[in-house]
Parts: C-alpha cells; structure tokens; sequence
C-alpha cells in the first residue's frame, strides 16, 4: 500500500552515515523532514555524536534566498545549532530511496512572536503570546506564504506537509509551563485563545462585533474560572458562550481560510504539482498545531489532511472515517500515531492501530517519531508498516 512515513528532525539524519539505511529498513518510503521548526530540547537516541539536541529559538534548517526576503521586515532565522542540516539530511534519505516531505511549521513559533509582539496573540486580558503569530495580521500570512514557498522550491523537497497553518491559541508545550492548562475547562482555553490584536479587532468591528464588548464578555466568563468556581461553566452558561461566539468563530474562520489560501496558493505558484499535506482537525475552532479546517475546503485545494490519532484509537478511525467519505480520489486522507512509548505512544498495539486506521480509510499513515525512538519503538514502527501494508 506505502505511503507510510516517519517524522524526523534535520539534525538527526545529519552526521549520523547509518540513518538513511536505518529508516529506509523500516519499511516506510517516505520521511517528513522538518525544514521549519519551533523550539524545542530533543533526544537523539541514534546519533553516534550526539544524544541531546537544544534548539533554544524556532528557525529554518536550509539556507533561506535573500533576495526572497529582501524588504521584508518578518524574516526566518537560520538554525546556528544545525546550520544546512536540512540539506544534508535530504540528500542522504533520498539517495536510500527515501522520498522527503518538508516538515515546515508555520504561525508556532517564539522567536518572531518575541522580536515582534505586535504580530502574535494577544487575549482578552492584554496577555502576548509570543509562541503564536497571529493568524489574520498580513504581514504574518506574508511571512507565512513566502517561507511555504521557499521550502517548497527546495530542489530536495518532494512534497510538503504544514503545521500549525492556521489559528494558534493558548496552549503551548512550553519549557517550565506554569499554567497549568490541562486544568482548565475546555471552554476556558478556548476563550484564552482568542485574539484581540489590532487585526483581529477590525475583523471584529466589520461585522459589527464591538471588540471592547468582546473582550468584556470573555474576561466576565474567565474571572469565576479564575477565583476557583467549580460551577463557573455550567449547561446555561455554555449555551449563552455559544451563541455570543457563534459571529466570532465565523470571523476566525474566515481568517484561516484566507490564510490557508494565501499559503496553498504561493506554493502552487512554484510547484503546480506539489503534493501539499496540512496538520489539521475537522473542527474548525481548534486550534495548535493541528488547526481545524472544513475538509471539502481542503479538499477543493487539492490540499490532504493529516489527522492526529495519538489518543483514542475509536476515536481517531471515527475522524478518519468521517473526513475519507468526503475525499476526493485523488487527494490522500493521512493519519498520524504516536509511535514513542516514553512520550505516552501506544507502541504494543501499534500494528492492529495502524490496520485499524487503513481500514477506516486512511490512505497514508505517519508515525511520531523516528528520531526520538528507542530501538523497541523503531521495531514497532517496522511491524506496523509491515501490516499496514499488506493487503487488507
């Protein structure tokens, strides 16, 4: 069947002679080779040089065209830690018969939300989010489309698959995170999340959403969360949330969809025929580096999503299920499992996960990560590629 992949970051294929012939036994034929990235303290099991990897900004892993950003006040940052290690690394999985998909990573990142804070989000308190660029601020769906069209003109690149394109919110897998997110309500963090930049602001105020009402309904919804009321968010609450929400979503939205388009469409200018893959939920409120998205919006974009299953399996086959019967033939459903048992990975029901996924109607399948695996995790990756590529 193939299609079957392994995530992997530059600097793990880079200086290590053994991990091309390594992944390519596998059996996978694919890598996803991460081009852009965000910041990030990483294992390196393999590597006969290295075993931790500290990349303490987010940056590109190739060597950018200036004349591509010439003017450009929002510009990438070459990885000084790995500096072309994309490259290297590109030309070694591809010469042991390995096609390369850039991994590229688009509004997740804390270094260009740091050096320019009027670019990220912003809640309703007044609170930054240096980690998330602003989906609706043009400059950032500028930086965006032109950093997607420069990866994909890599003459190594042999598809390309986007993270986070599209709303990043609240939630941050931050190095020493205080927040303590995962106690807050689901309609907590989602409140959190929404932006109140000065783009954001004129979105709202052109469909006549008053954006210091807004702020005032949201702040008036979070502050008993905050002073530990466990009835803060109870069925007539969340009932009234929706409906004053309900204009809002519409206008995030439409801002993803611009968005997206803006990214899709100055890739294709470039490479007509690129396969283009999106990290992505069908929900169209979520938000991280899965952001949601309409699949026949996608799909009309010739764009294929890549669906997370890392929780539960029944789950994650429902969503792969559900968004398969809307593909059209000729644009993959991919599904993603996390494959690190040490990073919570169900790696013991891996094959009968990745079958389970097949027969749901996933027509790719990604597992998380081959860098980061143990040598137990790599033989698991190898049995689940096995199955999922025998006939079903």
């Amino acid at each position: 069947m193939s299609g079957a992949g392994v995530y992997l970051y530059p600097w793990d294929a880079a200086g290590d002679p053994g991990c091309a012939e390594r992944i390519a036994g596998l059996g996978v034929d694919r890598v996803l080779l991460a081009a852009a990235y965000h910041t990030v303290r990483a294992l390196t099991p393999a590597h006969p040089e290295h075993k931790v990897v500290t990349a303490d900004h987010s940056a590109v892993y190739y060597q950018p065209d200036r004349a591509r950003w010439s003017g450009r006040e929002v510009q990438p940052v070459v990885a000084t830690w790995a500096p072309g290690s994309f490259h290297e690394g590109a030309q070694a999985l591809r010469g042991a018969g390995l096609k390369v998909y850039a991994w590229t990573v688009l509004t997740h990142n804390q270094r260009l939300g740091t050096v320019h804070p009027e670019i990220s989000v912003v809640n309703a308190f007044g609170d930054r989010y240096p980690w998330a660029l602003c989906t609706a601020n043009p400059r950032v769906y500028e930086y965006a489309a032109t950093l997607a069209a420069e990866v994909a003109a890599l003459p190594e690149v042999d598809g390309l698959e986007l993270e986070s394109c599209g709303w990043y919110g609240f939630e941050h897998l931050h190095a020493h995170d205080k927040t303590g997110s995962s106690a807050l309500p689901a309609q907590a963090r989602e409140l959190l999340s929404l932006c109140f930049c000065a783009a954001c602001e004129i979105d709202y105020a052109n469909v006549g959403i008053g954006p210091a009402w807004l702020r005032d309904q949201v702040r008036t919804a979070l502050e008993p969360i905050f002073a530990g009321s466990p009835d803060a968010f109870d069925d007539a609450t969340i009932a009234a949330l929706e409906s004053t929400l309900a204009p809002v979503h519409a206008v995030r939205e439409a801002a993803a969809d611009r968005f997206r388009a803006e990214v899709v469409s100055a890739v294709r200018e470039v490479r007509p025929d690129l396969p283009i893959l999106l990290h992505t939920h069908p929900d169209p409120r979520r938000v991280g580096a899965n952001p949601g998205a309409d699949p026949a919006s996608l799909f009309a974009q010739s764009v294929g999503p890549v669906l997370q299953c890392w929780g539960s399996i029944d789950d994650g086959a429902a969503t792969v299920s559900a968004v398969a019967q809307q593909a059209p033939d000729d644009v993959p459903v991919v599904a993603s499992l996390l494959a690190v048992a040490n990073m919570g990975g169900r790696v013991e029901s891996l094959v009968k996960d990745a079958v389970r996924l097949r027969d749901a109607g996933a027509r790719e399948l990604r597992f998380y990560h081959a860098g980061l695996a143990s040598g137990s995790d790599l033989n698991a990756i190898r049995s689940a590629t096995t199955a999922w590529n025998e006939e079903s």
